[in-house]
């Protein structure tokens, strides 16, 4: 897996899929909020498959 995912990038990521994995536990948003746990894997991994097909990264290059 290629890190692809810089650090605003991941606290944006997980922070959304916790508060829609939250949303949805709770009833607000309903079953649609569990794409929440494929942005907070994103987030956690470091990896988006998304950017790796179109080239992307938010990563700083040393």
């Amino acid at each position: 897996m290629t890190v692809n995912v810089g650090t605003i990038d991941r606290s944006l990521r997980i922070g959304g899929g916790l508060i829609l994995i939250a949303l949805s536990l709770s009833g607000v948003i309903g079953l649609w909020g569990w794409i929440g746990l494929v942005s907070l894997a994103t987030g956690i991994f470091r990896s988006c498959p998304a950017y790796s097909l179109l080239g992307i990264s938010t990563c700083k290059r040393a």
